[in-house]
Parts: C-alpha cells; sequence; structure tokens
C-alpha cells in the first residue's frame, strides 16, 4: 500500500519560510521522480516542482523558481520543499506526488500516486 503524507503546512507571514516534508511508504522512493503540485481554492492543481531519481536534477515553475528549492533524502524516502519569500499568492493546498519515470513531468496526469496535501496560507 502506497502513502505519501505531507507535513509542514501552516500560516506564514509575506515574506517567510516554510519547509514542507513528504515521507513515502509502500514505493522504492530511491527510483521514483518526486514533485510538489498546489491547488489554490477554485484553481486548477498546478506544478510547483519535481526532482529526478537519476541525477537529481530538478525542474520549477516560473513562479516559484528562486524561491523554492526541492530536496529528497532517498535513505529516509522523504521529499523536501523549501519556500522561501512567501507571497500571499503561494497560498493553496501542497501536494506531493510520484511517478516511475527518469523524467520531471510537469502535467499532473502522468503522476501515479498522491499525498493527501498540506494548507499553506500566507498572509499580507
Amino acid at each position: 500500500q502506497v502513502q505519501l503524507v505531507e507535513s509542514g503546512g501552516g500560516m506564514v507571514q509575506a515574506g517567510g519560510s516554510l519547509r514542507l516534508s513528504c515521507a513515502a511508504s509502500g514505493i522504492s522512493f530511491s527510483i521514483y521522480t518526486m514533485g510538489w503540485f498546489r491547488q489554490a481554492p477554485g484553481q486548477e492543481r498546478e506544478f510547483v516542482a519535481a526532482k529526478s531519481w537519476i541525477g537529481g536534477s530538478t525542474e520549477y515553475a516560473d513562479s516559484v523558481k528562486g524561491r523554492f528549492t526541492v530536496s529528497r533524502n532517498n535513505a529516509k524516502s522523504t521529499l523536501y520543499l523549501q519556500m522561501n519569500s512567501l507571497k500571499a499568492e503561494d497560498t493553496a493546498v501542497y501536494y506531493c506526488a510520484a511517478v516511475r519515470t527518469a523524467r520531471r513531468p510537469l502535467n499532473k496526469d502522468e503522476y501515479d500516486y498522491w499525498g493527501q496535501g498540506t494548507q499553506v496560507t500566507v498572509s499580507s
């Protein structure tokens, strides 16, 4: 049984930082590309970042480049998202996702497994 469990969300003022974690179980974490997506109320779920299992290559949405950093600890089967310089428009439920590929898909439909999400609220 595959489980992806996000944590670390909360409320923060604009300009602040948060670090999200995603603990995976039931998959061979080290051979999965892992991604972060987010969904604001009334909006589509959108790509935020992804980190491939090959070479650790990363992909970021333009809206978060230079502010967010995705990392992974294969020994702990955990994915992270360090979020700095947060803005009100970063407010959303953040989801982690996993896919068995060496690529870094931006399309949410390519991902096989999803977590339940964690709320991030940035006040201006």
